[in-house]
């Protein structure tokens, strides 16, 4: 297999687009790379992949995808260094997920090799496309989705494995106002989750929509039985302060188990800040606003690294967080993104050095 992987086809776009891109002031995933790496499973296996120019996907109406949801992604990021070196981030547990997701979403489960030695040739090809601006990254977008046809209810016999890229600035600008949910739900027990599924996000899509209108920004959302403990914020896992004590809730089915929080609770543990994974109530939290305890929250995703949270809603009554000068939402995404851009010495080994 891996003299095949090192093999892969490369099929180089005609006419590149990258002298059209403003590098120095990018939007998030809206200006797409020239190429992008494609694999079909069909007749039982994954076939070879391949580096191909970017463009549409042709599919026929009844393809599952459209009717059933079979689709699954992942988010990653790649990075320059500067001695030009591209850089990843972790990027084994982004591949041992997107297996996690398939398997939860009966989708056949892709090879490591097809997997990394794909990322890599397609980030060979593409390596210009990787911005060095400070805060600019690659945003890399692997998916799966039935390409399968058929109107009835089972899981497709044919999928299309992508992975996409663009060159993107921030995901948020500033701080970030929420909402703390009362009555939708992101997921249930028994569900989906915890995987990386794109119904999961559709149906945030809504709730979120609510929220805006009420003058906040995204919504923190509370399990599906009782709304009485904090889950996820947005589409990020979330880290609450308390006094000088991080917390943030344990992995379920309903929780992703999101690089950046593994990588947060393991800087924090190293770094001797107090950290606690646990069940976390909306009252401790609104308690703790209330008493002047609280003293931070904050997002964790790849898109973003750490978002701050400068306040939060719950019961027609608005909690502002105090300013603070030295924040751990600041520390920690500086020490995350200083690893990522081989700026400081990486005592986990997170840092991929693709060439």
């Amino acid at each position: 297999m891996n003299a095949l992987m090192n093999d892969i086809e490369v099929i180089k776009t005609k006419h590149s687009k990258i002298n059209e891109v403003d590098f120095d002031h990018l939007s998030f995933g809206k200006t797409f790379s020239d190429h992008m790496l494609e694999c079909d499973y069909k007749d039982g296996k994954w076939q070879a992949p391949k580096v191909v120019p970017y463009a549409p996907i042709t599919l026929d109406p009844s393809a599952k995808i459209f009717h059933y949801g079979q689709s699954i992604f992942e988010g990653m990021k790649a990075y320059k260094d500067g001695d030009n070196n591209i850089l990843l981030f972790r990027p084994l547990d982004n591949f041992k997920r997107l297996n996690i997701s398939a398997k939860r979403l009966a989708i056949p489960e892709l090879p490591e090799a097809y997997f990394m030695e794909g990322l890599k040739a397609l980030l060979k090809v593409d390596s210009d496309w990787i911005p060095k601006n400070e805060g600019s990254s690659l945003y890399i977008r692997p998916f799966i989705f039935a390409t399968g046809k058929g109107f009835h209810a089972s899981p497709a016999d044919e999928y299309k494995f992508v992975i996409a890229t663009a060159p993107s600035g921030s995901y948020f600008a500033g701080e970030l106002k929420v909402l703390i949910e009362e009555k939708y739900s992101r997921s249930a027990n028994g569900g989906v989750g915890f995987a990386k599924a794109g119904g999961n996000y559709a149906g945030q899509f809504y709730p979120t929509q609510l929220a805006i209108e009420k003058g906040y920004q995204q919504v923190i959302w509370t399990d599906d039985n009782t709304h009485e403990y904090i889950e996820e914020a947005g589409a990020m896992n979330i880290f609450i302060r308390i006094n000088d004590t991080l917390i943030t809730g344990p992995t379920s089915d309903r929780i992703l188990d999101g690089i950046t929080r593994k990588s947060i609770i393991e800087l924090t543990e190293k770094e001797g800040i107090p950290v606690e994974v646990r069940k976390i109530t909306v009252s401790e939290v609104v308690e703790a606003a209330k008493n002047g305890s609280l003293k931070e929250m904050f997002g964790a995703g790849t898109a973003a690294v750490i978002s701050p949270i400068s306040g939060f809603g719950y019961k027609n009554e608005d909690f502002d967080l105090p300013k603070l000068e030295n924040t751990y939402a600041d520390a920690l995404k500086k020490r995350i993104t200083d690893i990522q851009t081989n700026k400081v010495e990486d005592p986990f080994g997170w840092r991929y050095k693709v060439i």
